[in-house]
């Protein structure tokens, strides 16, 4: 059995409190939720933290509200929010990738502020502590050569969340709590430059709220790739939104990638000629020709990146399919 080092916890009652206690404690702190992905990667030693701070009885971050935009607290759970009525009818892609995240025991604890902030994968980094000293540790843990491109200057652990490639493709943003002040900004401007630092949130700052804005009138779907039906992280995620005009014309187009780089990648070519055309099948392949360009899988994570590389742009031409109403496969 593997067992979670020894720390302190403590769980304050406020967003704000919960920043002070991180800002306090320094790099000897982390937030903690439900903690599907934290509590692995603390037994396998990747976080040693002597400090948790526990988010549960922060009220602010709790909850599912509809008025106008969609307000999702950070502690709600990937199973409430993948169940909520109100989500599948207006934001179909959020429920969508909500329920497609792990297992249903996992989407029970697990939170939509857990999943947008979970850390980056790789197959040299998500291993046990002795698996990782016997090939010599890698540059995002405790070596200085990434075992992916070791003549890189970056880690290329890769952006593993199934929701954030949603909230971008709908223009989300979100609220993070520090111990002075708040700020709100966009989904898109969370993610950091390689796979260690992979968030843009400072280490004190919580994450409380999403918000996704009113997409009336828009198409949304989200696809995943994983080796099985279920439990595994993504090998490939599609997000696209798009809203039609007459003619079934393309007003405009979101299509963003994840598991693909170290953080999602937004397909702005493939949205650009997408604009102003009519969404039929010889559209779409060429858009899916165009999307799947900027997706870099490397040999970090589960099936061949060739294949990884190949399935981006069916992927990205199934989910344009599917929000155009044609028939695609599952």
């Amino acid at each position: 059995m593997i067992r979670l080092p020894p720390f302190e916890y403590t769980a304050p009652a406020t967003a704000k409190d919960a920043a002070r206690i991180l800002a306090d404690h320094g790099p000897e702190a982390m937030a903690v939720a439900g903690g599907t992905d934290l509590f692995p990667n603390m037994k396998r030693r990747q976080f040693t933290p002597k400090v948790l701070v526990g988010l549960r009885n922060v009220q602010e971050a709790r909850g599912v509200r509809a008025n106008g935009e969609l307000n999702v607290g950070a502690l709600a759970t990937l199973a409430e929010v993948a169940a909520s009525p109100v989500v599948r009818a207006r934001w179909p892609a959020v429920a969508r990738a909500a329920g497609l995240v792990s297992s249903p025991p996992l989407r029970n604890a697990g939170t939509m502020g857990g999943n947008l902030c979970v850390d980056t994968r790789c197959n040299y980094y998500n291993q046990s502590e002795s698996w990782r000293a016997s090939i010599g540790y890698c540059m995002k843990k405790d070596g200085d050569v990434c075992l992916v491109a070791p003549g890189s200057d970056k880690c290329w652990a890769l952006s593993s969340s199934d929701t954030a490639p949603v909230m971008i493709a709908l223009g989300a943003e979100v609220t993070l709590v520090g111990p002075r002040s708040e700020r709100r900004i966009g989904v898109r401007d969370l993610y950091g430059p390689d796979g260690i630092a992979y968030l843009a949130k400072r280490p004190e700052e919580v994450l409380t709220c999403i918000h996704v804005p009113d997409r009336e009138g828009w198409a949304m779907t989200y696809r995943k790739v994983r080796r099985r039906g279920s439990i595994d992280f993504p090998v490939l995620g599609v997000a696209v939104a798009v809203r039609l005009g007459a003619s079934r014309v393309v007003e405009e187009a979101r299509v963003v990638l994840g598991a693909v780089h170290t953080s999602p990648v937004e397909a702005d070519d493939a949205e650009e000629f997408l604009r102003g055309r009519s969404l039929d099948p010889p559209t779409i392949e060429m858009a899916a020709g165009i999307a799947y360009r900027p997706a870099k899988p490397l040999d970090n994570a589960d099936l061949s990146y060739a294949w990884r590389k190949r399935m981006a742009r069916i992927e990205v031409a199934r989910a344009l399919g599917e929000v155009a109403g044609l028939a695609t496969e599952s």
